[in-house]
């Protein structure tokens, strides 16, 4: 949940107005992470029950600003979605073990490539969404840091 969400009460004071819902188009974008939530996936028939991660992902763009839910599954059949999505946000460097670092998720930058997700809604009506279809790596991470010998150039 995001800091600033709560629960309203039967007679609280709203003040936002509705906002607009924002279809991207197809394409590479920056993201922020604005928060996740820690969820339980309760199995399909490509993945057994699991825990996930279900992340709101900030795109600010010239159509305006644009909010992509996107789930990552705890599973080692996942492990490298998790990489990717740590690699795009630097935490991970590429050949070496990372232990995730949820706490450091909220507010982390990346690139992902947006695309288009075509549904039903329960009404049988055609919608549109946007969703993450890959992570790129955060440029300069994975990078190894040069080395300096005294008296060397």
């Amino acid at each position: 949940m995001i800091e600033n969400e709560k629960e309203l009460q039967w007679d609280d004071v709203i003040e936002k107005d509705a906002s607009e819902f924002v279809l991207l188009q197809e394409g590479d974008y920056d993201f922020t992470v604005e928060s996740f939530e820690r969820a339980r996936h309760n199995g399909s028939e490509k993945l057994p029950p699991c825990n996930k991660a279900v992340l709101k992902l900030r795109i600010d763009s010239e159509q305006g600003t644009a909010y992509i839910n996107h789930n990552l599954f705890l599973h080692t059949i996942t492990e490298g979605m998790l990489s990717a999505f740590f690699s795009s946000i630097g935490q991970k460097k590429k050949g070496e073990p990372l232990r995730m670092d949820w706490g450091r998720v909220p507010g982390s930058t990346g690139r992902a490539k947006v695309g288009i997700h075509t549904y039903k809604n329960r009404d049988g009506e055609e919608r549109r969404s946007n969703d993450i279809k890959r992570f790129y790596p955060k440029e300069g991470a994975g990078q190894a840091a040069p080395t300096y010998k005294a008296g060397e150039f």
